[in-house]
């Protein structure tokens, strides 16, 4: 059982996050993904990106980091019903796990397209213009270069979006110097800085920065 929240902000941060209720299907899904050390977004991020495809209406979809499925299962269910997810990793095992997931949810054929490798060999070779949500929860030292990436892929008026983008709690102190939560930190000012994006900090889970892509 989690320790009780020691102070109100606390309180209320953990009521947004209980806020976002998971089906059997996602919560065997995260176990599984404790079990093999893959550790998933919180439902609050996955609630937020569900929220998000849905709003957008997206059809076509970028994640870079399959994990055990998780991600990919809030994602495509806030996609539209004839959108396919595209989904990199590293680990083939990963994705085995994750292809599970979705066959479990009815979400079977040409709905995902799971692409074994690492990311930054993967994504040049996705087409300019032609998604509607990238998002990224993979190597933190890489998210700079996903950025780049996901510009170039995304149609305008679409969505990037990075997880753990608080960093447990580390990003908002400057006295944290790691190099995970100094690249974070330039990532958050590389986002505000860029003219073409719109950007949001949600601080759910352990924060989602998001993005709206405004022009080419």
């Amino acid at each position: 059982m989690d320790p009780a929240p020691s102070s109100p902000l606390e309180a209320t941060l953990a009521y947004a996050e209980e806020f976002h209720l998971e089906d059997e299907i996602l919560r065997a899904a995260r176990r599984r993904a404790a079990e093999v050390a893959a550790p998933p977004i919180l439902p609050g991020v996955g609630a937020a990106l569900c929220f998000l495809a849905s709003t957008i209406n997206a059809k076509a979809v970028v994640e870079i980091g399959t994990g055990c499925g998780v991600s990919g299962l809030w994602l495509l269910r806030g996609m539209r019903q004839d959108g396919t997810l595209t989904s990199v990793d590293v680990e083939p095992e990963h994705q085995r796990m994750a292809r599970e997931v979705f066959a479990q949810a009815g979400f079977t054929g040409g709905r995902t397209r799971l692409i074994t490798g690492r990311a930054l060999d993967v994504l040049p070779r996705l087409s300019d213009g032609g998604y509607d949500l990238v998002f990224a929860d993979a190597a933190k030292q890489e998210y700079p270069d996903y950025l780049a990436e996901a510009i170039r892929l995304l149609r305008v008026g679409g969505i990037v979006a990075f997880d753990n983008a608080l960093w447990h709690n580390r990003v908002a102190d400057p006295s944290q110097r790691d190099p995970d939560t100094v690249v974070l930190r330039e990532l958050g000012k590389l986002v505000r800085a860029d003219d073409r994006l719109r950007p949001l900090l949600i601080p759910l889970g352990d924060g989602l920065l998001v993005a709206v892509k405004l022009s080419d």
